[in-house]
């Protein structure tokens, strides 16, 4: 799923999050730090492992531990950015974007 990039995190996450399954934590950085959000998950099972935004009046505890391992993720985003097509998103149409994104990570992860 595409989002513009002015669109925030946090209120598209529950389509996203719709088709998961088996899933027992989410790891999230402090954009999708929402108490919907978070409610949501709860509902279906699942950990929110979010720190809260540093303007919330109450501090949300999570746990630090599981979140350290969230650098893996933000190390695949990072490498897939080297690939200036994805990082600049020249295609116009999401399905050509789609197509240079799954080149890319065959490249960088597979080959």
């Amino acid at each position: 799923m595409l989002t513009g990039g002015n669109a925030a995190d946090s209120p598209v996450a529950p389509r996203l999050l719709a088709d998961l399954k088996g899933a027992r934590y989410l790891l999230a950085d402090k954009g999708y730090d929402a108490n919907s959000l978070r409610k949501h998950l709860r509902q279906s099972a699942i950990v929110p492992v979010i720190p809260g935004r540093s303007n919330r009046k109450r501090q949300i505890r999570y746990d630090v531990r599981r979140y350290k391992s969230r650098h893996l993720i933000e190390n695949a985003f990072c490498r897939l950015k080297d690939f200036r097509r994805v990082a600049t998103r020249y295609d116009k149409l999401a399905r050509n974007f789609l197509s240079a994104v799954a080149l890319a990570i065959l490249v960088a992860f597979w080959l």
